[in-house]
């Protein structure tokens, strides 16, 4: 039996993780997860759920796994310009004990960077403090591969939306904040100029390029994003609702290249559409 531990677990891309993964009948999944955004109502049937923080992975995990996939880091650009002891402690003290985890146990890594450090020609890296701390942490993952021979994959996330989104407060993604807007009558806000550009990526593509990435990736550059680009105002205008724009904010990147190449060379592709999901939530009444 394969032992599989999915830091952040509970959270919305690392609950589809878990189960795409326990469909598998020999994988045994466990969970570490601060709940900090993650929820209770994310738990997936038969995987073990464990509450704690990554920074105390040592004394809180007291078996073995066979493969860690690091998802649970802060993960928001903007907000994160307010949030820097999550930062510090999340996606620097948390990923470090993860790393020396990994090291010790030789555990093969699935680390989760960040799309925004391809933003804006590289500079997406430096744009903001979620930005400057992911990067840092592929170099550090890449690092330890140098340093100690430990095994790794790092992959990156394109705009992830679907079930589980988080809808309401600092931390709601685009699809699901839109979706909300919506449900309430409200005008959908798009941040200044508008014209920024993202590659949505359902979550359920997400998860299963992710396990693709665990059971044949190896090394950096493992990109997870939809071929399809759209601009936020693009994306407003597919709800067909008011829209009220917003001042320009920092950190908000106007473009990122698409590394996915890797990943499709596992025999990954996605399968589905932002246009259908939307087309779905207005069926349900913004319900997903």
């Amino acid at each position: 039996m394969k032992k599989i531990l999915v830091t952040g677990g509970a959270g919305f891309i690392g609950s589809h993780l878990c189960e795409e993964l326990i469909k598998i009948k020999s994988n045994k999944i466990f969970s570490l997860d601060n709940y900090s955004t993650g929820s209770q109502r994310n738990h997936i049937e038969g995987v073990d759920y464990i509450s704690g923080s990554t920074a105390q992975i040592g004394s809180t995990i007291n078996f073995v796994p066979d493969i860690v996939y690091h998802l649970g880091e802060y993960s928001r650009v903007e907000q994160s310009f307010d949030d820097l002891d999550a930062i510090r402690e999340s996606n620097f003290n948390g990923t470090f004990s993860v790393l020396q985890f990994c090291k010790n146990h030789k555990c093969k890594l699935v680390y989760a960077g960040s799309s925004t450090k391809f933003g804006d020609n590289g500079e997406g890296k430096s744009q903001s403090p979620y930005g400057y701390s992911k990067a840092a942490n592929t170099e550090l993952v890449e690092n330890f591969g140098r340093w100690f021979g430990l095994q790794y994959a790092i992959v990156y996330f394109y705009n992830a939306y679907g079930p589980r989104e988080i809808r309401t407060g600092k931390y709601a993604t685009l699809i699901a904040l839109f979706a909300e807007l919506m449900s309430a009558g409200k005008d959908l806000t798009v941040v200044s100029p508008g014209d920024q550009v993202r590659n949505f990526t359902h979550v359920k593509d997400v998860a299963t390029g992710l396990a693709l990435v665990g059971e044949k990736g190896s090394g950096d550059g493992f990109g997870i994003g939809n071929d399809r680009e759209y601009s936020i105002l693009e994306v407003a205008k597919l709800f067909a609702g008011r829209i009220s724009m917003l001042q320009e904010r920092p950190g908000n990147r106007m473009s990122a290249d698409l590394v996915v190449s890797k990943t499709k060379n596992l025999g990954w592709k996605t399968q589905h559409k932002l246009e259908d999901y939307i087309e779905k939530l207005r069926a349900n009444n913004w319900v997903d």
